[in-house]
């Protein structure tokens, strides 16, 4: 399940390294394959809201078999399109099926024991990490190979072979679910008023994403300009040090099944917090920066881990509606932190770009503080 998610996530990302490639191919404008590309996240957050709440309703095994088939033709169809437009509506549906990792989030938190669900959830989201995280390297890497129509082919034709082993190694039982597909999509934004544990893990959640994404949007844009002017292969082997980070994730879930979330996501925005704050001051150095972005990563994503085991943790037998309301807000938070780590850096500087995303890490320790147990 770890590795399916780890590629069923990172299907949004791999063409952005090749954008240029991608126009040149296409006749077309940079601008043009970049808005055709802005439709992947557009698509995952509707595969948030209406894709995931599927798996506590029907079988698992083929509902995600059924996703990840179209998400081998939705790629086969980005490969084949002959302009931007057409390109937009493929990327657009790759990203909506790209949400199977929050699927299969969801379905470990139903399978797992709870006194092992940290643990079961910590794998899962190593691979959901790893495929945001290696998507573009990948993608940059097949694309220099093999083009970048072969890059998505050999995605297209991974996704086929896991929706294959979905069938075969998920269960067949249908969801636990009592309330109809409709019933259940109206019932979402009521959730966060009935449920204040999802209220508040979204709004810490979304807190630490933005900061997650605006640092990583923010030293792209610092890294590509003097006094470093990096070129983007080097720039991208930055996101080998955040890899690094991705071995908390199942340490962070053993921990959550010992001692609870509360304590693990207080130790991880802690470290990162201090990591983000460090790398303000320590860009010029390479080897401090990559230490303070493994740190910053490995922070972030424990505390992902024991946040998203409580939602999970809400209604166990049907836990697929809070997931999903609780990953809409989460990314909400990681396009407004994309945007703004950019903009950021261009108006402010990295040190004031650092801060930013510290304060927001800061903010939402202090909402965790705050909680009542």
């Amino acid at each position: 399940m770890s590795v399916s998610a780890a590629l069923g996530t990172s299907t949004i990302y791999p063409m952005q390294p090749a954008i240029a490639d991608v126009a040149e191919s296409l006749d077309t404008q940079i601008p043009a394959i970049g808005i055709a590309l802005a439709f992947g996240p557009v698509g995952y957050l509707i595969g948030l809201g209406l894709l995931v709440p599927l798996v506590d309703r029907f079988s698992p095994a083929r509902v995600l078999a059924a996703q990840f088939g179209v998400l081998a033709c939705a790629l086969v169809a980005s490969a084949v399109v002959p302009g931007a437009m057409l390109l937009g509506a493929a990327v657009g549906l790759v990203g909506a099926c790209s949400a199977v990792g929050a699927s299969l989030s969801s379905v470990t938190g139903r399978l797992a024991l709870p006194r092992q669900r940290g643990t079961a959830l910590g794998i899962v989201t190593a691979g959901i990490s790893v495929g945001v995280l290696a998507g573009r390297t990948v993608g940059g890497w097949l694309a220099d190979e093999i083009g970048w129509r072969g890059m998505l082919l050999t995605f297209a034709a991974a996704c086929g072979v896991v929706a294959v082993c979905c069938l075969l190694a998920l269960p067949n039982a249908r969801g636990a679910a009592e309330r109809g597909y409709l019933a259940t999509l109206r019932s979402l934004p009521g959730l966060f008023a009935r449920y204040p544990t999802l209220r508040l893990a979204s709004v810490r959640g979304s807190l630490w994403f933005f900061a997650f994404c605006v640092v990583w949007a923010g030293i792209a844009v610092a890294l590509s300009e003097p006094p470093f002017s990096y070129s983007a292969e080097r720039i991208g082997l930055y996101s080998l040090a955040g890899l690094s980070g991705v071995l908390a994730t199942q340490a962070a879930g053993r921990a959550t099944d010992r001692v609870g979330p509360r304590l693990v996501i207080l130790v991880g925005l802690a470290l990162a917090g201090v990591a983000a704050a460090t790398m303000g001051f320590s860009l010029e150095s390479t080897v401090i920066a990559l230490i303070c972005l493994a740190l910053f990563d490995a922070g972030l994503f424990a505390a992902q881990v024991a946040n998203q085991s409580m939602v999970l943790a809400i209604d166990p037998s049907s836990p697929a509606r809070f997931n999903s309301a609780y990953m809409l807000v989460y990314f909400v938070g990681g396009s407004l932190g994309t945007a703004a780590g950019a903009a950021a850096v261009e108006w402010f500087g990295w040190l004031s770009t650092a801060a930013i995303a510290a304060a927001a890490i800061a903010v939402a320790a202090t909402i965790t503080v705050l909680e009542r147990e």
